[in-house]
């Protein structure tokens, strides 16, 4: 009498059924998210070279401030497609939807030290810009270590 052995590979990863390009439109907008939150450290780099001096920054500070506008526009476009597309991937988008708000806070602290002149909220605003740079990166690698 034979016996056959059968072999199953247990994984902690979600299953899901969504194509490869579901996925792939997901991790190009959070990437793409994410270039500009990139971007947002070599603009905030180029008007703060001029030490304080607002009137000669202005134009790299409205850079500066549309890429945060981009990037929650990007980051809103992620989450919606992973609720629409992803939605067994509690992962995903829940960690969009987080990416978004971190995103949110971090443009109004952005508004606030440029509008209101409070610059000690910098001290906030930097590292929380290292946090965002780091959710955006692990989203897209969740995305492609969670699909089968």
């Amino acid at each position: 009498m034979t016996s056959s052995t059968s072999t199953s590979t247990r994984t902690d990863r979600p299953a899901t059924s969504a194509p490869t390009s579901t996925y792939a439109v997901f991790s190009s907008l959070v990437g793409l998210a994410a270039l500009v939150v990139l971007a947002q450290g070599l603009w905030a780099g180029l008007f703060l070279e001029h030490d304080g001096k607002r009137d000669a920054a202005a134009s790299w500070i409205d850079v500066h401030a549309r890429g945060a506008d981009l990037a929650i526009l990007l980051a809103v476009l992620a989450t919606v497609w992973a609720v629409w597309k992803l939605r067994s991937r509690r992962d995903l988008w829940a960690g969009s939807l987080v990416l978004v708000v971190l995103l949110v806070l971090e443009s109004y602290l952005g508004g606030a030290i440029r509008d209101a002149g409070k610059d000690t909220l910098t001290a906030v605003h930097v590292p929380l810009a290292m946090l965002l740079m780091g959710v955006a990166v692990w989203l897209p690698v969740r995305a492609r270590s969670g699909r089968r």
